[in-house]
This record gives structure tokens, C-alpha cells and sequence, in this order.
């Protein structure tokens, strides 16, 4: 799609809306496959929590609210981002409350500079030099942020039509509406900026979202694009008319979906949702994360408490 009007004194505080205050009361309206879905989402939120704060305050879950983290692993290499100014405000989360006994405690996590700078290898295929380090000024930061949030929000895309009770498809509606605000806040930042040169490389901002939603697209495996940078051909652009591309979309200007494989696939940075790696090294948690994972009987045991029903 286009690039509308933005404001812009628009800055990185947008990005402090990660967690969605829900009112839905008790889990009547939630399925075992219902939580299962949202389970996927929560891996994703766990994720965005940890960064953002990190990035924000040099602090995490553990400081702010710990009992949203559920005695869970401490997060690895979470750095305090040479920032501009601003003013962070953590929002309660409720999707723990809302899966009731189907959530799971925060899963091992990994943003250490190496795992960024493989990353950002990967999307541009040869070893950058010096190595990408998302921590070392806004537009590094943003650039990772870029990675995070679309992904979540094509798996809400995809986990929809899958829900069946009320209370699930409201949380869910919730969290999209959250999560899509995210990715066009980053999305429309980057694009103000998209001409800018990433020092001390030689490519652009918008060159950079082509290559990381190129990567997205491999790992994820599907023959088909379902992620696109700031840049597009125009043909494939809104009306076939424009290059600018704010708000990814496909032909119809509808948002991309993905599955729980696909979601899993990606984030491990392996390809494969039985290889986990990348931000997880330990995998994800849930039994959709856990039915793709060779390792599932070894942590079984751990896990019962979370695991009522056999995947």
C-alpha cells in the first residue's frame, strides 16, 4: 500500500504499546485450540516485551513486572539502545489471564548482538563488517524492530480464522489491532528515513527491509511473497501505480498470514520449526511449539503443568 501522511514528530515512544489490557473475565470462551493458537502469540509477546524494555531502560520483565515473566528463564543479551529521547509506558498484560492455565512461563531468549549481527549476515548474505549491532543507534534499533512485530502480526493474521470462541476472537482482535499499530509505527519511521545510508555500511534503510523481508520469506517456506520491505516494484505496489510501501500488503491490499509452522520456522532463524535457534535457542513453548520440536519428550516432563491434553 501507499505511504499516507504521517506526522512527523513521530518517535520511537510509539513503539511502547506492546502489551494489550484486556477485560475479557475467565476462559469460557476460549477452546483448547483457541489457547493453543494464542499460545503461539504469546511466545511473539514475550519477545517484544523483553527488547523493547531492554532497549528502552536496559531493564526487562524481571524489573517491571515480573509476574508477567513466571519465574521463566532470564533473557540473554538485552542491552540498554543509545535511543532518543523518550517516554516508555508498559501496558498490563493480559493474555496470560486470558489462557488461564495454557500459558507458560517467559521461553529462554536470545537478543545478544551476535544473534542480530547473524541475522542481519543472513538477510544480506556475506559477513558484515563490523558486525550489525541493533543497540548502537536509533535507526540500528528500528531496523530490529522491523524484524519483530510483523511477524506476530501475520501470525494473528493467520491464527483468526482458526478461533472459534468469543472471547478468543476479541483478545485476538485486540492484540492484531496492538500489533499492527507496531509494525506501522516502525514501518512509517523507517520509511522517513528510507534514503538514509546505515553506517558505517553502504546500503539504505529501505535496502535493509528488503533484505530482512527476503529472509522472512525463505525461512518461513512458502512459495508464495508474503512479506515486502519499504520499496516494492510498482506492480506489485498499491494500484500498480506506487513504489512506497508503509503498510505491506498483497494484491488486494490485504495483510499476509502465516501458520504456527511457519511463525516458529522463522523466529529459530532455521527454517525448520524442529530446529530451534536463532531468538530461541530452546524453542518456543506451547503445545504447537512443542509438537515440532525432536526435543519435545525431554522437556515434557518440565512442562506438565502447562500440557493437559496430548498435541
Amino acid at each position: 500500500m501507499a505511504c499516507g501522511k504521517v506526522m512527523e514528530s513521530m518517535t520511537l515512544g510509539v513503539l511502547a504499546v506492546f502489551l494489550l489490557a484486556s477485560t475479557a473475565e475467565g476462559t469460557a470462551d476460549f477452546t483448547i485450540q483457541d489457547k493453543d493458537t494464542l499460545a503461539v502469540a504469546l511466545n511473539l509477546e514475550y519477545f517484544e516485551a523483553e527488547f523493547f524494555l531492554f532497549g528502552a531502560y536496559g531493564l526487562g520483565l524481571d524489573h517491571f513486572a515480573a509476574h508477567l515473566a513466571d519465574n521463566g528463564a532470564a533473557p540473554k543479551g538485552g542491552e540498554k539502545a543509545d535511543l532518543d529521547p523518550i517516554v516508555r509506558e508498559l501496558v498490563e498484560q493480559a493474555i496470560k489471564e486470558a489462557l488461564g492455565k495454557e500459558a507458560f512461563p517467559r521461553p529462554h531468549l536470545d537478543f545478544g548482538k551476535d544473534v542480530w549481527a547473524k541475522t542481519f549476515d543472513d538477510a544480506f548474505g556475506y559477513t558484515l563488517d563490523p558486525p550489525f549491532n541493533p543497540y548502537a543507534n536509533s535507526v540500528n534499533y528500528m531496523l530490529a524492530s522491523y524484524a519483530i512485530p510483523y511477524v506476530g502480526l501475520t501470525g494473528y493474521t493467520g491464527g483468526a480464522p482458526l478461533l472459534q470462541g468469543a472471547g478468543a476472537k476479541s483478545l485476538a482482535a485486540r492484540l492484531l489491532a496492538v500489533e499492527a499499530g507496531q509494525d506501522a509505527a516502525i514501518r512509517t519511521w523507517l520509511y522517513l528515513v528510507k534514503d538514509k545510508i546505515v553506517k558505517p555500511y553502504e546500503f539504505t534503510v529501505a535496502e535493509a527491509t528488503e533484505k530482512l523481508s527476503k529472509l522472512r520469506n525463505k525461512l518461513d517456506g512458502s512459495d508464495e511473497v508474503d512479506d515486502e520491505g519499504l520499496i516494492v516494484p510498482k506492480e506489485l505496489g498499491a494500484e500498480e501505480a506506487v513504489e512506497g510501501n508503509c503498510l505491506a500488503g498483497d494484491k488486494d491490499s490485504l495483510a499476509y498470514s502465516r501458520t504456527p509452522r511457519q511463525i516458529f520456522s522463522v523466529v529459530y532463524a532455521s527454517g525448520d520449526p524442529s530446529k530451534p535457534g536463532g531468538f530461541y535457542p530452546k524453542g518456543g513453548l506451547g503445545r504447537h511449539a512443542l509438537k515440532y520440536l525432536s526435543t519435545y519428550e525431554s522437556v515434557k516432563q518440565t512442562l506438565n503443568p502447562f500440557l493437559d491434553s496430548e498435541l
